[in-house]
């Protein structure tokens, strides 16, 4: 049965659901919440919570991701940020939190402007990796056949290429594209990239030999991408048809498992818990977390889209601050809102429809209901 409609006589679209499109059906059984394991494992890294912090300044610092990385997580630092092109990027943290909303974009840009410096990436990766958490950095596909060679020098034991949206088979007439599967090839240690919507798209990515692959397309909280440049995809079909590739490419590969990674549009509890039962293996979060006390943007949030610098496509955004690291991700929780404890949710969720392992919830059974007011 197609699941096209027709929008006039002469255009036809497939009909997409969100996560608020969707709610998860409790099954026959149910099971202890303690005895629900929620561990997540990528290549050789075992994360006792399957999520990625987002690589934004508002989200990541090196003290953050050092605080998420003892907490269970995975804290994603943007190599393209603030901390990476300035010694003591705090006082522009602090500006940022306090501009108004008429100049926040420009001043976003000015402050942006200023060259990143490679003797911070080493500096930055290594507070990180001295530490002793894992170390998970990002770049944008531009900027990647740049400073890669720092990224590895300094250690890194995950490698993100993450933009607005990544291919397999970029085009340009200006420049050499980077090769992606040349390049992962080459690299010592598992690729993480995206974002990716499509089954197609997504296929071409796990072909160049990713370990994860990031869903998402303009569905941030902080993301203007559907107003200025009108593309988006609602975020339950996107992690859907990704995960029908992953079995796909599992199949093609002879049993090379790409991991799902949910990117976007995910500001609650129970959205993560939908991420999860679509496909996904984990998901990569920013505005949660950008609501901690411990966070860089002190109760805002942004992400590199709001800095561009011919077309913005994010904004500063307003986020509040409803608590410590620690509550978010693990409780305890005194609002009801699925602002708080997002992980025991997740083990909540699972403990109700009866499940005690992730790529068992993958299978829960899911409804489509009407949004909700």
């Amino acid at each position: 049965m197609s699941t096209e409609v027709e929008i006039g006589r002469g255009k036809r679209g497939r009909r997409a659901y969100s996560f608020d499109d969707i709610a998860i059906v409790p099954s026959r059984r149910t099971r202890d919440p303690e005895e629900v394991s929620i561990a997540w494992q990528i290549d050789a890294y075992r994360f006792e919570l399957p999520f990625l912090a987002a690589p934004m300044d508002s989200v990541v610092s090196p003290q953050t991701a050092i605080a998420i990385g003892r907490l269970g997580g995975l804290g994603v630092l943007d190599l393209e940020g603030l901390w990476t092109r300035y010694e003591d990027p705090e006082p522009l943290l602090a500006e940022i939190a306090a501009l108004d909303e008429a100049t926040a974009t420009r001043r976003l840009q000015e402050i942006y402007a200023e060259p990143i410096k490679e003797e911070l990436i080493g500096a930055r990766l290594k507070e990180i990796r001295d530490a002793g958490v894992t170390v998970a950095a990002a770049l944008t596909p531009q900027r990647t056949a740049q400073y890669y060679k720092a990224v590895l020098d300094a250690g890194a034991d995950l490698f993100v290429i993450r933009g607005t949206t990544v291919s397999a088979e970029h085009v340009s007439s200006r420049a050499e594209p980077l090769n992606l599967k040349q390049f992962i090839y080459d690299l010592d240690v598992p690729v993480i990239v995206g974002g990716c919507a499509t089954y197609q798209a997504a296929l071409h990515l796990m072909r160049t030999g990713a370990a994860g692959v990031l869903v998402g397309f303009g569905g941030g909280s902080a993301h203007t991408t559907q107003t200025v440049l009108g593309v988006a995809v609602p975020m339950a079909t996107a992690v859907a048809d990704v995960a029908a590739a992953r079995r796909d490419y599992m199949d093609e590969s002879g049993g090379r498992y790409v991991h799902v990674i949910a990117d976007g549009g995910m500001s609650r509890s129970g959205d993560i818990a939908k991420a999860i039962a679509c496909g996904a293996d984990a998901v990569m979060i920013g505005k949660p977390l950008a609501r901690a006390v411990e966070a860089p943007g002190r109760g805002y949030h942004w992400g590199a889209e709001a800095h561009h610098a011919e077309l913005p496509r994010g904004t500063r955004v307003h986020v509040g601050t409803v608590g410590s690291l620690e509550q978010i991700l693990l409780g305890p929780s005194d609002a009801p809102d699925g602002s708080l404890n997002l992980f025991g949710a997740l083990r909540r969720a699972m403990a109700t429809t009866g499940y005690s392992e992730l790529k068992e919830f993958q299978r829960v059974e899911v409804t489509v209901s009407p949004q909700q007011g």
